[in-house]
């Protein structure tokens, strides 16, 4: 797989003009114009650079693997460094909006180089991108406007403070919408938890259990074909848990269920719900019941 260091090097590599500034380029397509097209096909790579781009699709189809995305609307997608890219040419299109792309290093020094890093939407997918509406959409592209301006004038010792300042701009409204998005969806969210419960129950009856142990949320997350970010935010917003949360309950509930089985140990049923050490599980199973297990079984006999 190719990494291309520098922003230079990459905008080469997808045939796009070299941009202004080493750590920095601003391309966006104003009128009748269009975004200028990179390269029709790349195997995957990696880049060192931070992407933010508003995706309005005139003419065609975009696709993602298998999967067509509606993006006629506006949409935003992030890609932070070192993420996988790779594209084909079955994706012909006239498109318009913006796309920023910046070095890490154009970061460094400032507090958004730190910030940056909490946003969880730089670890999306495609297909969980921030759909805007007319009204965001404008807002978002005021401060690209203003981040242009800046990245076209002659720049001078004032010119990198702006740009980051207006990059966090940009940033806290993309996080302000998405909280919109997830409100707007709980349709969707409501989903998500369900089918989580399934590919649990699904692991737990597989055996697996035993074999490899508690399932990781990237696992369970892939079966489910989204990001193991997007799941967990969504299901924090719509229920207050996170993903981790949801698991461990699920182990907690099963582990009631094994307790009472009078010819178990504790250790038994910490090892059949896949916890390598006892103890842990005695651990979380009073921080989230109040009771160790023993005690929980005895006063499950009690009454």
């Amino acid at each position: 797989m190719r990494h291309f260091k520098t922003l230079s090097a990459y905008y080469d590599y997808i045939q796009l003009p070299r941009p202004e500034h080493p750590m920095l380029s601003v391309l966006s397509a104003t009128g009748e114009n269009f975004l200028p097209c990179p390269k029709e096909s790349s195997p995957p790579i990696t880049n060192d650079c931070y992407s933010i781009s508003l995706k309005k699709i005139v003419k065609g189809n975009l696709n993602y693997g298998r999967t067509k995305y509606d993006f006629t609307n506006g949409a935003l997608i992030f890609i932070a460094p070192r993420q996988v890219l790779q594209w084909d040419s079955s994706a012909v299109f006239e498109q318009k909006g913006f796309s920023i792309n910046f070095h890490e290093d154009f970061l460094k020094g400032t507090e958004l180089a730190k910030q940056i890093k909490k946003y969880g939407f730089f670890s999306y997918s495609a297909n969980e991108a921030l759909h805007l509406s007319p009204s965001e959409e404008r807002q978002i592209e005021s401060i690209v406007k203003n981040i242009k301006i800046e990245y076209h004038n002659n720049q001078d010792q004032f010119s990198k403070d702006i740009i980051i300042s207006q990059l966090g701009t940009l940033l806290k409204y993309a996080n302000r919408f998405y909280e919109r998005q997830f409100l707007n969806r709980k349709e969707l969210s409501n989903d998500l938890l369900e089918q989580f419960n399934q590919q649990l129950e699904e692991y737990f009856e597989s055996g697996k259990l035993q074999e490899i142990g508690i399932p990781s949320i990237e696992q369970i997350a892939e079966k489910m074909s989204v990001s193991q970010r997007y799941l967990s935010d969504t299901l924090k917003k719509e229920t207050g848990k996170t993903t981790t949360e949801h698991l461990q309950l699920y182990l907690i509930d099963e582990a009631k269920n094994i307790l009472l089985k009078p010819n178990k140990s504790i250790s038994e049923v910490a090892y059949e719900l896949g916890f390598e050490y006892p103890q842990y599980f005695s651990r979380l199973f009073k921080k989230k019941e109040g009771l160790s297990p023993s005690e929980y079984r005895e006063k499950y006999r009690m009454n």
